[in-house]
């Protein structure tokens, strides 16, 4: 029954992972939402700034500091967070830019003057406002980055451009190659917009969130995360990486973490909780599939081979790192370690998930870089009982694994002994044997 269901996996989902990691859209906005790791920690920690007066007290002189200079401080987080649609266009169009071989600096420019042609409101006197450039425009940013690019990549191949003599500087001669580009660029976007206005009467981010909102709102229901979060467990469990659903993840996880933020500004309830940090400090709580527990059962094991594999685990397993264990034990394509890594993982994993949905530990305002287990699920949302759940975790995964591990053992210690006994038969070595061999034929 496994084999066969091994033999699936790798027939029709092996080739649908390779071909969606490979495509080169959704490995573009893969890359471009990894790059906003950066703005949205910094985005988190001057978020956070604002608070501390309220937790040390007003009369210090670090609260009295963050008192005076609030509005520079609020900068970091609106120049982060309150871009992110932005700086998502941008490194979107960079990397499928990298894919195609084009001119980067042309790339970028296009697909941020593209993104603006989409998003951009003013003020009664004329200034820019900044409301649909953050997570309000990510999606939208999103298309302007691709589509873009794909129009630049066309005008190259149909050679709809200027070409200047030779002698004349490279850079130069980019600029003048662009103009036609630009053009048909700006005249497609300029059309998208009045299309948008006078059909739906309404900017492209609007209706997209519109449009989007069935998928993203799922995500806000812990019952979708777990369906997704055992997804990611099985086809771990057959060795294919969880970041073939980055492209989808990605971007929603983003918008949720950056509108939490916002919120914790604003002094609102803060709405989401599947974010990054949440997701790598609770799902991803010593790896995928929670294998702390198979750690913790190899270290208890009577079996020496077993023992050391869980010594050299450990260490590893607290930073997130499973593949020891993983390939170690192993747990990856193991038919005994099915149940426990992708049932258990997936619902384990979610259960923090579930709690803060039901406002039992406080949401992520937070996406913080690894600092190792504990520590980090505590950053997402300054809750100590993040810690409590984190080790809760920890018990819930190591009862799970037992039982499945000590029959994993068993087998373990029956084929040692069985090895054993097949040593004790043969006390000659095959060169010995080889000698007797040729005595034989001698005589």
């Amino acid at each position: 029954m496994f084999a066969k269901f091994e033999a699936f996996m790798n027939r029709v989902f092996m080739p649908l992972a390779h071909k969606v990691d490979n495509q080169r859209h959704l490995g573009a906005i893969k890359a471009g939402m990894v790059a906003m790791t950066p703005f949205t920690i910094l985005g988190s920690i001057f978020a956070i700034l604002p608070a501390l007066p309220n937790m040390l007290g007003k009369s210090n002189p670090i609260s009295q500091f963050i008192l005076k200079n609030a509005a520079v401080l609020d900068l970091p987080v609106s120049l982060s967070i309150g871009l992110i649609g932005l700086y998502a266009c941008m490194c979107i169009a960079f990397n499928l830019g990298n894919y195609y071989k084009l001119y980067i600096p042309g790339c970028v420019t296009l697909a941020t003057f593209s993104f603006l042609f989409l998003v951009a409101t003013f003020t009664p006197d004329g200034a820019l406002e900044l409301g649909n450039l953050g997570a309000k425009g990510l999606f939208t940013g999103m298309i302007a980055g691709l589509g873009s690019v794909e129009l630049y990549n066309f005008c190259k191949k149909k050679n709809i451009t200027i070409r200047m003599p030779e002698g004349v500087p490279d850079f130069v001669s980019k600029s003048f190659e662009l103009i036609p580009t630009t053009i048909i660029v700006c005249g497609t976007f300029i059309a998208a917009r009045f299309i948008s206005l006078a059909v739906f009467g309404e900017l492209p981010p609007q209706i997209l969130t519109q449009f989007l909102s069935p998928l993203v709102g799922s995500m806000d229901n812990p019952w979708a995360v777990l369906a997704l979060n055992f997804a990611i467990c099985t086809i771990f469990f057959f060795g294919i990486h969880s970041s073939v659903f980055k492209p989808l993840t990605g971007p929603i996880m983003v918008t949720f973490i950056a509108e939490n933020i916002a919120a914790m500004q604003a002094g609102e309830a803060i709405p989401h909780f599947f974010t990054g940090g949440v997701s790598s400090a609770f799902f991803g709580f010593t790896g995928c599939g929670i294998s702390i527990g198979c750690v913790v059962a190899c270290m208890l094991s009577k079996n020496q081979t077993y023992k050391k594999i869980g010594r050299v685990s450990l260490f590893p397993a607290l930073f997130g790192i499973n593949e020891p264990i993983l390939f170690g034990a192993p747990i990856i394509l193991n038919p005994i370690m099915f149940i426990p890594h992708v049932f258990g993982g997936a619902i384990i994993g979610t259960l923090p998930m579930f709690l803060m949905h039901w406002g039992w530990l406080a949401k992520p305002v937070f996406d913080p870089p690894y600092v190792g287990v504990f520590l980090e699920g505590f950053l997402t949302n300054g809750d100590w009982r993040s810690i409590v759940v984190n080790a809760l975790q920890l018990v819930l995964a190591v009862a799970l694994y037992w039982p499945f591990f000590k029959i994993m053992e068993r087998q373990q210690e029956a084929k040692e002994q069985e090895e054993a006994k097949n040593a004790a038969k043969n006390i000659f070595s095959k060169e010995d044997e080889d000698l007797l061999g040729d005595l034989e034929l001698d005589f």
